[in-house]
């Protein structure tokens, strides 16, 4: 819109307060139409939206802050940040949502070219109501000013239908780009990957944060660019059409400050980069503090804590600072280079008003028309602070997105890594340990080959040449020192380490344990019906036979009937259908839970089996201390970790697994409990493999293999034994 009152665009710049920002950004909503901004600016008020954060956003995935590495970041290039910005930004507009996308967006766009249109029209609206007010035309101002209220009445709705359509459009493909970035994220183990080997900071932050102000500004800039290439077509002839030589002056004057601001703020990018990241850690720490808040009152760690969080935040506080220096020095320039503007167009034209070849409205509309054309021109001297948060943001999201295409390129192409097969064995055969058929006395259900474990990011030995076997009800215990690879062991078997070399077999006797997923990259059926999967399907794997029990075991957000049934079962269909008619929302964010395994045995728990397999892991009294299976609590902390171990073998137990690995899972439990709890998975025909260290747990197994120390990486000489437990 084109009207005479103008506020300044720093009005809407400052980044001091969130609060002020706010109230700011309601002044400017509040006043449409009296208020006149160049039309450059509304990116900035986008994005000022989007930078207004919740401030107890969970970091959850965060990398010690490394002094080094930050000294040495750089700001990308040109040609980067492009190529960035076109891999993060393409693939919705070639999605499953591609049409609805597409409709929404030339919507958007022909919604602007109406309020280009308006806004042309309130300019030559101006200079009449003008005219008239410096002739004293009372009749032809009353028509003028009716001309005007009908105007707003009829412009009112285009702009606020513009303004609702971009914003639908954006979180549209916000929430497209959250499920596509959390799905690749989950895939793979990559999350576990980023996490351990602390590949980027805060891939939270990027998915929550960095993809809301992504989606936001990317389609506000768009539109910008889009409502500059017609105000240029329109404004241009009205105002070369008044005086030339003004055209010329506008620009001269735009090039002329675009060079000065990109001098100014050349070191804005890398800034803006680096406060993102460490802000996101020093709220990292602080949830760190929620999370393990009853350790560290344990160990009186409160001034370490506090100690720690002080030298983040004073890291944030010396960005912040040179970030606010920056900015200082680039506000001398455009706060000038904005202000000039108001008196520029006027002072050109001035000389033709008094000579009396153009009347006063015509200096209104000259300098209406200046100011959109500026706008236009000047993209980069308005924008500049908003294009280089909005190029960290692409910086940060063309890194992440990077990182996920690597990981999945790196599982296809990796040839010297740790193998996992997957063996069906139909009811009339049995595999001997040497590979031949055999009674059915003797069922194979773990097979190790020249197994050497290596550290994924040092790749240094842990375990050299293990070959062993597993039969049914054969338990094995795994012991050694401290440091010497026994959990190392169990992430290999799991799928989550594969550095190294050598062949982790798994067989299953039922139809129900046959993986049935898409991700199967390679099927090689041979006599005893193989299957080659990759971790991928692996990770899956407590679903079709195979479950695995951390020291300190998960517990999801969620219920205590939740609790019980993570990870084999989810919400019931049902649910999601209605979860999805109540709340009409798009397609992509129900994600249908599809069974990854056929299981013609094995159904959904009901209530009795949950209350059941309480009473039998002896946690009964949970359901009468939290009023029943559908409370709600924050379990990790309401539970004690024996606790939290025991309702992890009530999982075991509901899973009906053949096959379960043991971390250490009972460290926290008395010998009663453990014993009982042993009791309970071999009277279910389980066979187990665990890890511990007290001597107790000898009489539950039948072999053990020890593991002496770290592998000599100048050696190929074994470092473990396997020996049976009388």
């Amino acid at each position: 819109m084109s009207c005479d009152f103008i506020i300044p665009p720093s009005y809407l710049h400052s980044s001091s307060s969130s609060f002020l920002c706010k109230q700011r950004l309601k002044l400017y909503n509040a006043f449409p139409f009296k208020l006149r901004l160049p039309v450059s600016t509304r990116p900035l008020i986008v994005q000022a939206e989007s930078r207004t954060r919740e401030e107890d956003r969970i970091a959850s995935q965060s990398r010690i802050p490394n002094k080094n590495q930050d000294a040495e970041r750089k700001g990308q290039d040109l040609q980067t940040l492009a190529r960035r910005f076109w891999k993060v930004a393409a693939p919705y507009w070639s999605s499953d949502d591609k049409v609805q996308a597409r409709l929404q967006l030339a919507a958007v766009f022909a919604l602007t070219l109406g309020t280009t249109g308006i806004s042309v029209g309130f300019n030559f609206l101006g200079r009449d109501f003008y005219n008239a007010l410096a002739n004293k035309d009372q009749e032809q101002f009353t028509k003028q000013l009716l001309y005007y209220l009908a105007s707003f009445a009829g412009g009112i709705p285009v702009f606020v239908l513009r303004d609702y359509a971009r914003e639908t459009l954006a979180l549209r493909w916000r929430s497209w780009m959250t499920s596509y970035y959390m799905e690749r994220y989950l895939r793979n183990q990559t999350f576990y990957k980023i996490q351990s080997q602390s590949i980027i900071d805060n891939p939270d932050q990027r998915i929550v944060d960095d993809l809301s102000s992504f989606t936001g500004t990317a389609l506000a800039f768009s539109l910008t660019l889009f409502n500059a290439a017609v105000d240029l077509i329109s404004f241009s002839n009205i105002l070369y059409g008044i005086y030339p030589p003004l055209f010329l002056v506008l620009l001269a004057y735009s090039i002329g400050g675009t060079a000065i601001s990109v001098f100014l703020g050349r070191g804005l990018v890398t800034l803006n980069f680096m406060q993102e990241k460490k802000e996101a850690d020093f709220r990292y720490g602080l949830v760190r503090i929620r999370e393990n808040a009853e350790s560290i009152a344990f160990y009186g760690g409160e001034e370490n804590e506090m100690q720690l969080l002080l030298q983040r935040f004073k890291s944030a506080y010396e960005n912040l600072t040179q970030l606010l220096i920056s900015s200082r020095n680039l506000e001398f320039f455009t706060n000038g280079y904005r202000y000039l503007i108001q008196i520029l167009p006027a002072a050109v034209v001035a000389p033709m008003y008094f000579s009396g070849k153009i009347e006063f409205g015509v200096i209104n509309q000259s300098v209406s028309a200046f100011n959109h054309i500026l706008g236009d021109f000047s993209l980069i001297v308005y924008q500049f602070q908003a294009i280089s948060a909005f190029s960290a943001v692409i910086d940060r999201l063309g890194e992440f997105d990077d990182i996920l295409d690597s990981s999945t390129r790196k599982n296809n192409e990796s040839t010297e890594e740790i193998k996992l097969k997957y063996c069906y064995l139909s009811s009339s055969t049995d595999l001997h340990s040497n590979g031949s058929i055999s009674s059915r006395n003797c069922v194979k259900v773990l097979g190790i080959e020249q197994l050497t474990l290596q550290t994924p990011m040092s790749k240094e030995p842990l375990i050299n040449g293990l070959s062993l076997e597993v039969f049914e009800k054969d338990h094995l215990l795994v012991t050694g020192p401290s440091g010497s690879g026994k959990t190392s062991l169990l992430r290999a078997i799991a799928g989550l380490w594969n550095s190294g070399k050598g062949t982790i077999t798994f067989y299953a006797k039922h139809k129900r344990e046959l993986p049935l997923s898409s991700d199967i990259v390679s099927c090689e059926v041979i006599s005893t019906d193989e299957i080659n999967v990759d971790s991928t399907v692996h990770r899956e794997k407590n679903r079709g036979g195979v479950f695995f029990l951390p020291q300190r075991p998960y517990m999801v957000l969620g219920t205590l009937r939740q609790q019980l049934l993570y990870p084999t079962w989810t919400e019931d269909s049902d649910f999601m259908e209605n979860l999805t008619e109540q709340t009409d929302s798009p397609s992509f964010l129900v994600r249908s839970p599809g069974a990854q395994y056929v299981d013609v045995d094995s159904k959904k728990p009901t209530t009795d089996d949950l209350i059941q397999v309480l009473k039998d892991v002896r946690l009964g009294y949970l359901l009468s201390r939290f009023d029943g299976l559908d409370s709600m609590h924050e379990w990790s902390s309401v539970l004690s970790l024996g606790e939290q171990q025991r309702l992890a073998f009530a999982r075991l137990l509901l899973s009906k697994s053949y096959l379960v690995l043991l971390d250490e899972s009972t460290s926290a439990l008395d010998e009663a409990n453990e014993e009982h709890l042993y009791q309970l998975i071999q009277a279910a025909g389980i066979t187990y493999v665990s890890i511990g260290h007290r001597s107790t747990l000898n009489k539950y197994h039948k072999k053990m293999l020890q593991i002496s120390s770290t592998a000599d990486p100048t050696s190929t000489k074994p470092n473990w034994c396997i020996d049976s437990i009388p």
